[in-house]
């Protein structure tokens, strides 16, 4: 699903408009990445928490060449699913 399809399901979901739907989504996404940049975590209790994750410097290779590449500290974000998101 990409983001015009799921502003379409939302839309369905919740009798919005589409307009109104796409705004919904563009703010829970500013929300959450104003909240991470800041260090932040959002939990939606049942759903998951979104997070942040600091990956440590490294070595890596290119595998074109094979010649060996410092790879530099970074923060990422990440997702951990909460336990009533079940797909079973």
């Amino acid at each position: 699903m990409n983001k015009a399809e799921l502003i379409n399901a939302m839309a369905a979901e919740s009798g919005l408009s589409k307009a109104d739907s796409k705004k919904a989504l563009d703010a829970f996404i500013a929300s959450v990445t104003k909240e991470l940049k800041q260090g932040g975590k959002v939990a939606l209790v049942g759903f998951g928490t979104f997070g942040v994750s600091e990956r440590a410097a490294r070595t890596g290779i290119n595998p074109a060449t094979k010649a060996k590449i410092n790879i530099p500290a970074k923060k990422v974000a990440k997702f951990k699913a909460g336990s009533e998101l079940n797909i079973d």
